[in-house]
């Protein structure tokens, strides 16, 4: 069958979910000179005050979504969450990237951790729970391990640290015994992750691999080049492309890791551009939201080499309600040091914990860069 002709600028493309990620690939297709249109109950979210134009629903909404698929060329998500079912029902008119049988597998710990398996991809060990009666079989090996639900679990909601199986069967019965995966604690030195993207051809492209600090189980700081030895980023991107192949992926997807000695363990996948990615936007030739426009309206793939350091501070609400003049964070100040790069999502109302914006910080060596970004957090008073 022959390739799909490149969809032209002045086409319209769908974006399935109005949050930040949302915002900024509007952002990007815009620049290229696309318009976009956005599916989300939300008429005022962050994708929304971007976009060209907005359908108000939800995402199951039949009728909506029919109506949606008419009027855009091709359609992608933004979260992970979006059900699977509206893709396919999506799919049978306009190419939807991702796919929702790719989708399905991320929106679920248990065929994650089994496709990993299956795929001869390294994992640490795990049992799935799928009823109480699962934690008379558990091998004591296991613990202490960490219990997370199945499905719509982020930022280190729906998971529990557990150090014996009766531990864990009551945080089974604390999660409303919906159905779970019980991980091994892995004693890791850091975290890692892996920006990958696949064209519908089988083209695909990697960007640097990506060093990640978490504090409460959000991120904190991402940092490029991560700290680690040639040989190991290059097996961490052998394995994110190896992983976007077997998947038969096409779109940008983050391949999170850890790092143990010489080891390297998948943790999850999101079949989408990543929060650890936004520094590609200053600092590589293509950034992941550019590279999601090119997937989409079928046009090469672009570069993704690092053109300088980059170090990305996470900004959440906290930073509103900490700032030393009552709900107005330093942003002069911080945008007086050389190399940083404000973003802020457009969110009506700041809350402790909620993703409200970045900076990413730049410079010529990866010390300068991290010493602009300690100097950022000092200024928000991030601890």
């Amino acid at each position: 069958m022959a390739a799909r002709a490149a969809l032209p600028p002045g086409s319209w493309l769908g974006c399935l979910g109005g949050g930040q990620l949302g915002r900024m690939f509007v952002h990007a297709a815009q620049a290229m000179g696309y318009k976009v249109l956005v599916l989300d109950p939300d008429a005022k979210g962050p994708a929304a005050q971007a976009a060209d134009d907005i359908v108000v629903a939800a995402y199951d909404d039949a009728a909506a979504i029919a109506a949606f698929g008419k009027r855009v060329a091709a359609v992608t998500t933004e979260f992970e969450n979006v059900p699977a079912a509206t893709l396919e029902t999506l799919a049978a008119t306009i190419p939807t990237r991702p796919s929702a049988s790719a989708v399905r597998i991320a929106q679920d710990r248990r065929k994650e951790k089994r496709f990993f398996a299956t795929n001869d991809l390294p994992i640490g060990a795990f049992a799935v729970i799928e009823s109480a009666s699962d934690f008379s079989a558990l091998d004591p090996s296991l613990f202490p391990a960490i219990l997370k639900t199945a499905a719509l679990g982020y930022d280190g909601k729906g998971q529990s640290r557990v150090a014996h199986p009766v531990a864990a069967r009551d945080a089974f019965l604390q999660f409303g015994e919906t159905p779970c995966v019980l991980e091994q604690l892995i004693d890791f030195d850091l975290e890692i992750s892996v920006l990958v993207a696949r064209g519908s051809e089988g083209d695909i492209r990697v960007w640097p691999v990506q060093e990640n600090e978490h504090v409460g189980g959000i991120l904190d700081l991402t940092i490029v080049p991560a700290r680690i030895d040639e040989a190991l980023r290059e097996r961490a991107q052998s394995l994110a492309m190896k992983l976007v192949a077997a998947l038969d992926y096409v779109g940008v997807l983050c391949v999170e890791m850890f790092v143990a000695g010489d080891e390297l363990l998948l943790n999850e996948i999101a079949p989408r551009p990543h929060n650890s990615g936004h520094y590609t936007i200053e600092a590589c030739v293509t950034s992941q939201f550019e590279q999601q426009v090119r997937v989409l309206a079928d046009l090469p793939l672009g570069d993704t080499s690092l053109v300088q350091p980059a170090v990305m501070v996470n900004v959440l609400g906290d930073v509103w309600f900490d700032a030393p003049t009552p709900m107005q964070p330093a942003w002069a100040e911080v945008l007086a040091i050389p190399g940083a790069h404000l973003h802020l999502y457009g969110k009506a109302e700041a809350r402790r914990a909620r993703k409200m914006g970045h900076v990413t910080c730049t410079a010529d060596t990866l010390e300068a860069t991290l010493n602009r970004a300690s100097r950022v957090k000092q200024l928000l008073r991030i601890e």
